[in-house]
């Protein structure tokens, strides 16, 4: 009678959640009676790595399993009520790949794998949802190709998206730079360099001659076996392989292989007898196959216009879809998209200075803030930014002033057409607000820190997260410098900090329950950033403030730093570590899959899982607001 009134709660529990949820009654109930409760205190190891499969799989109860690699203090995941873990191992008969332990004081079902595996056969929808969650990393997880590959082998599961790109027509250059045989080496040097191109066409009665290209010059011009006074003719390669222009992919790459050549002359007929038509490099070949990281910071460097780099803003797009669907960490993903955010600005930068009319009047610095000073702004959210110039005399002060509030018109602009909105605020440096002098943006700081009232704590919060993007870096940290020397001596600013950093309501009400916004556009929405992100991104910046930490603008790594600094409160600052990059990765999720910005989100779209998921981040937010609470006597400055 008591092992029936037990497997009747286990029963109860399991078919809230998937893929119990779809089992049929009968099956539910006979999995029920053969589960076994396991109860774990807190760090107690459940498994570890390349240990071999147990006989049972586990669903938490109650309490919260850590995932890790062995030796590590790294949580990789963190399961709690609901959460499945332990069972792909004993599907595809292979050992443990993390070591699971209990995050807390936990009560577990152990399923046992003998009962559960003909469910999982013999039913489409546990089926179906194995497949989901085993093969993320194919855009069509529920294809019949893979049915039967999940249960007892241990062979991978592949992956669909196998495009036949090598037998597409590859996409060339019709921008052909040439000179002619006599024409000389430097002056051709001179046009390959102004054309930002890496080799020149020679060409003799409008017919491709020969070729010459970056490294013609550095083998036979920079080691002085010709002199740069010399002729095309002299160091040219001749006859020029040609190829017809309906090239695919794969003959591309075969003929670069199989000459040993960097790039082909397309012609009509595929004939040196044929005008050139286009011009294709390894570099093109590299682009066509697919969006690489460093295929697209190459070609963000060579980006001629704004054009160009709002097209490679897809590619870093389809590149960011593509680590999430693999599952790629978050924390690595953010550097990546980060360095390309940044590449990008710079580019941008790059092309407005050519647009002004003489070089700028002093040194000067272009900060990144907000989410791309965090290096968080995986989607095109927002452009924060500022100026910081050199300090210029009393009579030239608003001249060079005045100049780089025109470049950052430029720059705003153009950054706005590759895709970041303007800041609705115009919290941008194209405002004289966020273009100062050195001088002026100590004064502007100390201001704020010594004055902090509710205006003064939200421009500190968004300029403190600050990083350089280009120009001169010890501008910045000079400001750096005279920031948290004023910061101590005024110590109360980060009472004011952190009662900001408390403004942001709870995530959650009674009973777990969302909170959604009440009126405006968004009613009944979530506001994923006021509620979940703010509140943890703005507890980092006022605690690694506090320790006085220079440059680590990132919330993740602020956290793992103070885990280092204060080992007391390791496991808390671990906990929000984690947090931060799961509310990272669930607002970059949601946002690619509605095109937006991915902060406001309907609750009845998300299942059973993502709710979970999302909200065992509340009880993370709770604490360590308690803990700034507490720290910095928030309730006195209130009183």
């Amino acid at each position: 009678m008591m092992k029936n009134t037990i497997s009747e709660r286990v029963a109860d529990f399991l078919k809230s959640y998937p893929p119990f949820n779809a089992l049929e009654p009968k099956q539910l109930e006979k999995l029920s009676a053969e589960a076994v409760i396991v109860h774990k205190e807190n760090n107690q190891i459940i498994f570890t790595e390349k240990e071999a499969p147990h006989e049972h799989f586990y669903v938490v109860n109650k309490g919260a399993v850590a995932l890790t690699k062995k030796g590590s203090t790294q949580i990789l995941d963190i399961c709690d009520e609901g959460d499945v873990f332990g069972l792909r191992p004993l599907l595809a008969h292979e050992n443990y790949k993390l070591e699971a332990k209990a995050h807390e004081e936990t009560i577990l079902y152990a399923i046992p794998i003998q009962y559960f595996k003909p469910f999982a056969m013999e039913n489409d929808r546990v089926g179906n949802f194995l497949i989901e969650s085993f093969a993320s990393n194919t855009r069509n997880p529920y294809s019949i190709k893979h049915r039967g590959k999940l249960y007892g082998s241990a062979i991978p599961v592949e992956k669909t998206e196998n495009k036949i790109l090598d037998l597409q027509p590859i996409k060339y250059s019709t921008d052909l730079i040439t000179c002619t045989e006599g024409t000389k080496i430097k002056t051709l040097a001179n046009t390959m360099s102004k054309s930002n191109v890496s080799c020149i066409l020679v060409i003799t009665d409008g017919l491709p001659k020969g070729i010459i290209t970056d490294k013609d010059l550095r083998k036979k011009v920079a080691t002085g076996l010709f002199p740069i006074t010399g002729t095309a003719k002299t160091i040219m390669t001749s006859p020029v392989i040609t190829y017809p222009k309906e090239l695919t992919l794969a003959q591309a790459q075969m003929a670069m292989m199989k000459s040993n050549i960097s790039h082909l002359v397309l012609t009509e007929d595929g004939t040196t007898e044929a005008p050139a038509v286009g011009l294709l490099s390894k570099h093109d070949v590299m682009v066509a196959l697919g969006n690489n990281p460093a295929v697209l910071l190459r070609a963000i460097k060579r980006a001629t216009d704004t054009k160009a780099l709002r097209s490679i803003r897809h590619g870093i797009m389809n590149l960011l879809q593509g680590y999430l669907d693999q599952n790629i960490p978050i924390g690595l993903v953010s550097k990546i998209i980060s360095e390309l955010n940044d590449a990008s600005t710079k580019r941008v930068m790059e092309l407005s200075l050519g647009k002004m009319e003489s070089e700028p009047p002093a040194k000067f610095t272009w900060l990144t803030m907000g989410s791309q000073g965090r290096g968080e702004q995986l989607l095109n959210t927002d452009q924060d930014n500022a100026i910081i110039f050199e300090d210029a005399s009393e009579n030239n002060l608003e001249t060079t002033r005045n100049y780089f509030l025109e470049l950052a018109g430029h720059i705003t602009k153009e950054l706005n057409t590759i895709g970041f909105e303007y800041c609705p605020a115009e919290m941008m440096a194209s405002n004289p607000s966020w273009c100062h002098s050195l001088s002026e943006w100590k004064d502007v700081t100390a201001h704020w820190i010594h004055n902090p009232g509710p205006e003064e704590i939200l421009l500190s919060s968004i300029f403190f997260d600050f990083n350089v993007t280009y120009g001169d870096k010890t501008l910045a940290d000079e400001l750096s410098h005279s920031i948290f020397e004023n910061a101590q001596k005024y110590p109360q600013f980060l009472t004011h900090l952190a009662s900001g950093a408390l403004q942001n309501p709870s995530p959650s009400g009674f009973f777990r329950d969302f909170l959604v916004e009440q009126d405006g556009e968004h009613k009944d929405f979530f506001d994923l950033k006021l509620r979940a992100l703010m509140p943890i991104i703005d507890a980092a910046r006022v605690l690694i403030l506090s320790h006085s930490i220079k440059s680590i603008n990132n919330t993740a790594e602020r956290y793992e730093k103070l885990a280092e600094l204060e080992p007391n409160n390791q496991e808390l600052f671990l906990a929000c570590s984690y947090a931060s990059k799961a509310l990272l990765k669930f607002r970059t999720k949601q946002g690619m899959l509605h095109n937006d910005s991915g902060r406001y989100i309907e609750l009845e779209r998300l299942n059973k899982e993502e709710k979970i998921k999302l909200k065992r981040t509340f009880k993370t937010i709770k604490e360590i607001q308690s803990l700034i609470e507490v720290r910095f006597q928030v309730r006195n400055l209130l009183r």
